[in-house]
């Protein structure tokens, strides 16, 4: 690409197409944000899927777990990995650093840990909607191979997730409501919501919350208290 080229590309006077495009943003070494501002300018949308980088929860979200201390929270990242969680969340779902990290994935947990089929009240319904959600992060990343890998291991192992997979119906992690049936501390009806972190959009924290004065309210703060007899691992300890 000549100098006379770029100039022009640079002042507007010639249309660019998308492969010109993707080149200069690559020998620029352009983020996502800067790729997508360029593609824009140009009027043009980018056919290459996002370069994905290996997910880590932000400081500042685990900094905000840990002093949820009566609220039970994850941050979930892409394909639905548990990037971090709090001691709350551990206790009242499960040990997620016991968990191996490649393993760690909010869908597979459902399907391969036998105590999820217990803890939720209504099973079928969380699990049917897990699927749903991690089909539409298979829309957004078609060509993952990790996330073809976790499809095909639950499709191997498990029927129900076989047919629910093969309907591919769609949701969005956003709002709920959970019933769960804690061995502990009984049951516990749980509103859920979503909150988007501004640095990483692909991370989320989901927090559970009761009514206060509510049963569950309680019950979360008996478990609160409960875990509070021992003291929680930081997650870089946890990670091993």
């Amino acid at each position: 690409m000549s100098t006379d080229y770029y100039t022009r590309i640079e002042q507007g006077r010639i249309h660019v197409s998308t492969p010109v495009l993707n080149t200069l943003a690559d020998v620029l070494t352009l983020d996502e944000d800067q790729r997508r501002y360029l593609f824009s300018l140009a009027g043009k949308h980018s056919t290459r899927a996002p370069r994905q980088t290996k997910q880590k929860v932000q400081p500042q979200l685990q900094r905000l777990l840990d002093d949820l201390t009566t609220t039970p929270a994850i941050v979930m990242g892409r394909q639905m990995d548990i990037l971090g969680w709090n001691r709350l969340a551990a206790t009242m779902i499960t040990d997620f650093g016991k968990v191996a990290e490649k393993h760690r994935n909010y869908v597979r947990i459902l399907f391969t840990d036998p105590a999820m089929r217990t803890l939720y009240a209504d099973w079928e319904s969380v699990a049917r909607t897990a699927v749903a959600q991690l089909r539409m992060q298979a829309a957004k990343y078609p060509d993952d191979p990790r996330l073809a890998g976790l499809v095909g291991e639950l499709s191997v192992q498990d029927p129900q997730f076989r047919t629910w997979w093969a309907a591919r119906t769609v949701a969005s992690l956003t709002t709920g409501s959970k019933t769960l049936i804690h061995p502990t501390a009984g049951e516990l009806v749980l509103d859920w919501d979503t909150l988007v972190e501004a640095n990483d959009t692909e991370q989320q924290l989901v927090i559970w919350i009761a009514p206060p004065g509510s049963p569950t309210h309680d019950a979360l703060r008996f478990l609160a208290s409960w875990t509070d007899e021992t003291p929680a691992p930081r997650l870089h300890e946890q990670e091993g």
